[in-house]
């Protein structure tokens, strides 16, 4: 019987949402962080439109016990994806309630160890992921009302969708319950469990604004959460409907896959962008908190009903994102990512065939071009139709799931703009209409003069300097000042030098660290100009510079180095791994090389994020600073559940493996290493 029910659900459950319709769930859950497990109680009630004789939930490898169906014991089965009920479901009410117990293999990460008191634990359900720990639906246009119970270590705070309604202490056990009021897809679902502070500001229209951070990033809450509030209010209002879910909560979790993900009332982002003051002006937050915060909109309240039409989430999280920018950094700025995104836009064209309309799109299509294209409707139609077009559009299809069509309907309602030959040139084919997007970018001052600068690459720079040198001296926006900087790359220090002068001059963070990254080759009679991108408010170009003068003026590498070994950089220590090397590379720097070395081993151990392993491991392999820690951290990396990380393992163990000798030293650490980790090593030893 397993198997023909197997079968039926193959065949019928595509169309469940047809003839059964899920309202709400109830679930109680416990975290194990020492077994990474969850255990749960959980209760559905939904409507049967359509007698039924099997109903499906989605859940990947979970254990079932107790299921009743209106408090009477039910059959089931099970095929690890998903739950099968089997009765004979007759229209109307029903509730279903079961036990379960999950070791999740992915979309619950457990991060950090109890041993050293840095447990992190948070989930990541994009897409249809949220099954792996919490029986539900991989279907997006199944949308229900989740009203969540987390049971955990009373030293832990948990964040979870909605609103806060009781934190009920028992024992060294901690009862946080969160209740929703409007139904949302089951892979906006979240949790984050960990040692977090918060700070609570208040939108203007009376929206509790949570933000999260580790104690020991408090220094880092302002410039991290800039904006914030300014951002909430500016959507709200643009968009023209009121934030729909009652609370807004944001928290950076360790070793996050993505920068950010838009769960329901609450973002989880990537630690890297916990910035201090410094840190800001090269890894600003703003962007991804405005881009998941429009997804509350447009991807929460309304959901793309199937791949295809996915640029209405990230399309318009994209463009709203950028309009919030513009209320904040102005008018050039918005042209210039236009710009930028036009640029990334046309390369990708000659070899990328697949459009916007496409379940396969890239995700520079569904974002940018998906951007461009509301840019370009916006532009046509005028921003009174648009605005209306869009409230009514939310409005109207709230809490639903929605595909193109719907979105034009509305459109139509406001304008007689030629939308067939709008969805032809935009959504329908894979050719970028740069005619059409100069065009609307040539309404920009800044962008003009830009084009004008474009159209001197291969002219001699006798035939444009006086150009150059004026428009490094004007207050032209920042970005056409670095396309001058660019463009001298291959000209002769001599010819070129009062050019670099005027842009070193212009006191601009990112017109200097053009000039930073444009030198490989720093003449003598240039050292001093160059030096004081040292003393820049940039952590990324100080780490540009640092290691272009070390490279370039030896006699001088120990007084950078004096200069620098306090440097820290941002989250991920870019500038204190780069000292390292540095310093290990500089003959007679340090009489304690063995502390050097032992402090950048560590940095590549699981103590540290990914990114701050990667790049350590990176540098002792470049040095061939290669002992069993190291190699045992290397194959620690094949495990993480960052595919990059873990790629960069591999292909690393494959290289020092063509070394027999590598062979041996990685066979004589095996014992050492754990069950999943002796698995991937082995695997690699056999190729």
């Amino acid at each position: 019987m397993k198997y023909f029910f197997l079968l039926l659900s193959a065949i019928v459950f595509a169309q469940q949402t047809k003839s059964v319709d899920f309202k709400s769930v109830r679930g109680q859950i416990t975290i194990n962080p020492q077994d990474k497990s969850v255990k749960g109680a959980v209760s559905y009630w939904f409507d049967v439109l359509i007698p039924v004789d099997t109903i499906k939930i989605d859940a990947q490898n979970m254990n079932f016990t107790d299921v009743e169906l209106n408090q009477k014991e039910i059959h089931f089965t099970t095929d690890g994806k998903q739950i099968l009920l089997i009765s004979a479901f007759k229209k109307g009410t029903n509730n279903i309630s079961f036990n379960y117990v999950a070791k999740p293999k992915q979309a619950m990460y457990f991060v950090g160890s109890e041993d050293n008191d840095n447990v992190q634990i948070w989930t990541q359900g994009q897409g249809k992921n949220t099954s792996n720990w919490f029986p539900s639906f991989d279907d997006v246009n199944e949308k229900l009302i989740f009203n969540l119970e987390v049971v955990v270590d009373s030293k832990y705070q948990v964040i979870s969708n909605g609103i806060l309604k009781s934190k009920v202490d028992n024992n060294s056990m901690t009862y946080w319950s969160f209740n929703m009021q409007k139904p949302m897809s089951s892979y906006l679902l979240m949790l984050a469990i960990g040692k977090f502070e918060k700070q609570t500001q208040q939108s203007n229209s009376g929206i509790p604004l949570e933000m999260y951070y580790d104690s020991k990033d408090k220094f880092k809450f302002e410039p991290t959460y800039r904006y914030s509030k300014r951002l909430f209010d500016f959507l709200e209002k643009e968009i023209g409907v009121r934030y729909p879910w009652g609370i807004y909560k944001q928290a950076p979790v360790r070793e996050f896959l993505y920068a950010g993900m838009e769960n329901t009332s609450a973002t989880l982002f990537a630690t890297r962008y916990l910035v201090d003051s410094t840190g800001f002006e090269d890894r600003s937050y703003t962007n991804v908190n405005a881009h998941e915060l429009a997804h509350q909109w447009f991807g929460n309240l309304v959901t793309a009903e199937s791949g295809k039409h996915h640029w209405l989430q990230e399309g318009f999280a994209t463009y709203y994102a950028l309009l919030a920018e513009k209320e904040i950094y102005g008018e050039d700025y918005f042209y210039s990512k236009l710009y930028e995104s036009e640029q990334q836009l046309k390369f990708a064209s000659r070899t990328d065939t697949i459009p916007v309309l496409n379940a396969k799109a890239s995700s520079l299509t569904f974002y940018q071009k998906g951007a461009w294209a509301l840019f370009v409707l916006h532009e046509a139609i005028g921003d009174k139709a648009f605005k209306t077009a869009v409230k009514c559009y939310l409005k109207k299809h709230s809490f639903q799931t929605v595909n193109t069509q719907d979105f034009f309907a509305e459109i139509k309602k406001v304008s007689d703009y030629d939308l067939d030959n709008f969805s032809k040139v935009w959504l329908e084919t894979s050719v970028f209409n740069t005619q059409q997007a100069n065009i609307l970018l040539n309404k920009n001052k800044s962008i003009q003069i830009l084009f004008e600068v474009e159209k001197l690459k291969n002219k001699p720079l006798s035939a444009k300097e006086n150009f150059f040198a004026k428009t490094l001296q004007s207050d032209v926006y920042f970005s056409v000042k670095e396309a001058i900087v660019n463009q001298l790359k291959q000209e002769k220090l001599e010819d070129k030098g009062a050019l670099l002068s005027l842009a070193l001059a212009s006191k601009n963070v990112q017109v200097r660290q053009a000039v930073a990254a444009s030198m490989n080759e720093i003449p003598e009679g240039f050292r001093a100009q160059y030096e004081t991108l040292l003393d820049d408010k940039s952590y990324q170009t100080q780490e540009i510079a640092l290691y272009n003068l070390w490279n370039n003026f030896p006699k001088q590498q120990s007084h950078y180095l004096d200069k620098s070994k306090d440097w820290v950089g941002f989250s991920d220590y870019n500038l204190r791994t780069l000292w390292l090397s540095l310093a290990l590379s500089t003959s007679n720097y340090s009489t304690n090389k063995e502390q050097l070395i032992g402090e950048l081993i560590n940095y590549s151990s699981g103590n540290y994020e990914a990114t701050i392993r990667q790049d350590a491991l990176e540098k002792l392999l470049a040095f061939n600073i290669i002992n069993d820690q190291v190699l045992q951290n290397l194959v620690s990396a094949t495990t993480h559940h960052m595919w990059q990380f873990s790629k960069f393992g591999r292909d690393n163990i494959r290289k020092l493996l063509k070394n027999k000798e590598m062979s041996v030293s990685f066979e004589r650490i095996l014992p050492n290493l754990n069950e999943s980790e002796q698995f991937q090593l082995n695997r690699l030893l056999k190729e």
